[in-house]
């Protein structure tokens, strides 16, 4: 559905986007992470063609929008909704004229404008409020007048950029469980810029880690929290520092689907008869399914280590050492 090859941006001597390429299916929520500064809202901006890379190209639903220009361009972005941190609502207009204002952007017909408007309220919850102004909405009921503004198009992308940045913790929870029931409502493929992993975990179906305008690692987060030494995982799974145990091994499991609710680390320490110790554990919800990660500590050498490892693949466990004995 998006398909962003070798771009590569700058300004001026900092190199904002290096060489980055993804590949987001249709209909999926894709998170974009990493620290303020990284290039991840230049790498929004130039899905809708907001920027222009120096190099590669974006694709979109076939189109290639990074070489489009004039009539061509403004037609492709009907098709691709933004939503922004700040809402960037008009202050003396309505909710329902904020809306609207969407579709005279795009030369909707004018007699169309308010019915459609309205029904686009009505998706996000806030019909009722759809004569009030910015200043009477509060920060969570604005940002979803936001939503309903990007969604007035019909479009068949959704860019959100921190769009949950600015909110308290339950409004940012009400906000993207709104999003995950709009995509898929209505088909949508999101792609989603943030630096809060909360909300990765709570919405994504893959993500992407961006570091210096280059991509670090990517793919679904089913595949990520199996994959040693992946940083998201890590991130996603927080377990603190690692302790130094002597003659110990200290190792991190990832549990995931029916994994997630078998005794298996008593039958490891059974089956090795070995004296295991946990050192600490997390569940979350992953890609809308149940996941965990705990870090044990193994007394013995490395042959032990072997035989664990061995035991464990069995068993479908991931493993990761994070230190050897």
């Amino acid at each position: 559905m998006i398909t962003i090859e070798n771009v590569s941006r700058s300004f001026g001597g900092t190199r904002a986007l290096d060489d980055v390429s993804l590949e987001i299916p249709r209909g999926q929520i894709f998170g974009v992470v990493g620290q303020s500064g990284a290039g991840k809202s230049t790498l929004l901006r130039t899905v809708n063609a907001l920027e222009r890379p120096d190099s590669g190209r974006v694709v979109v639903d076939g189109v290639p929008v990074s070489h489009l220009h004039g009539n061509e361009l403004r037609t492709a972005r009907h098709g691709i909704g933004m939503v922004f941190q700040h809402f960037n609502l008009i202050g003396n207009r309505t909710i329902v004229q904020n809306v609207e204002f969407a579709l005279e952007a795009i030369g909707h017909p004018r007699g169309d404008r308010a019915r459609q408007a309205r029904e686009m309220l009505d998706l996000v919850g806030l019909s009722a409020r759809a004569d009030a102004y910015p200043a009477q909405l509060s920060g969570g009921q604005r940002q979803r007048v936001g939503i309903a503004r990007a969604l007035a198009s019909r479009p068949r992308v959704l860019l959100s950029d921190e769009a949950t940045s600015a909110l308290d913790p339950e409004t940012t929870q009400q906000i993207l469980a709104l999003l995950r029931r709009l995509s898929g409502e209505l088909g949508l493929t999101v792609m989603l810029i943030t630096h809060e992993m909360t909300v990765v975990k709570q919405i994504c179906d893959s993500a992407a880690l961006l570091e210096h305008g280059r991509v670090i690692e990517n793919g679904a987060l089913t595949d990520l929290i199996r994959t040693p030494g992946s940083r998201l995982a890590r991130d996603l799974f927080p377990l603190g520092e690692v302790p130094d145990i002597p003659g110990s091994a200290i190792i991190d499991l990832t549990f995931a689907g029916e994994e997630a609710h078998k005794p298996t680390i008593t039958l490891l320490a059974r089956a090795l008869d070995l004296d295991v110790s946990i050192l600490g554990a997390t569940i979350e919800n992953i890609a809308g399914a149940q996941a965990g990660r705990t870090r044990l500590a193994l007394p013995g050498d490395a042959a032990v280590l072997e035989r664990a490892q061995a035991f464990l693949a069995e068993h479908s466990v991931a493993v990761e050492v994070v230190k050897a004995a």
